[in-house]
């Protein structure tokens, strides 16, 4: 399994946590910034983190902001990519499951490091159910690609 980090300065401490939590479990990642506290924009870091995952360099992507907002948006503009916000260890668990969501965003203001870690270890963990899911999953990429439901 490969990971695809990406964070603004709002989370750079939070992705920097992620990734010493993905050191000890020897899962393999390629950070794509930013690298410090110093203001960035958050699309820049959220696009390059995504592009990898719609690209197949790396089989999910993680990327934080001080919401999980900003960057949610600017992820789910890559086409083929399926970001989610997740706040709360169902929400990691659910998004996975039903939608076969392949980035995960958080916001280092609302959840703690402790939570994030725990939402990386259900998201990367779960697998998609498919079945009437696929069908709902398969509308989004319909969506995606412009098509009138």
């Amino acid at each position: 399994m490969k990971i695809s980090l990406g964070a603004d300065h709002g989370a750079y401490e939070l992705k920097e946590a992620v990734k010493k939590h993905l050191n000890e479990k020897g899962i393999e990642y390629t950070d794509y910034g930013c690298f410090s506290k110093e203001s960035v924009d958050y699309p820049k870091y959220a696009y390059l983190a995504a592009a990898a995952v719609a690209k197949g360099e790396s089989d999910f992507g993680i990327i934080c902001c001080t919401t999980g907002l900003g960057v949610s948006m600017a992820a789910n503009k890559v086409k083929g990519v399926r970001a989610a916000v997740c706040t709360d260890n169902h929400l990691a668990e659910m998004t996975r499951r039903h939608n076969n969501a392949n980035v995960i965003c958080m916001g280092q203001s609302v959840v703690s490091t402790e939570q994030a870690i725990e939402m990386v270890d259900i998201f990367l963990s779960t697998e998609f159910e498919g079945g009437r899911h696929q069908r709902r999953v398969d509308l989004l990429t319909d969506i995606e690609n412009g098509k009138e439901l």
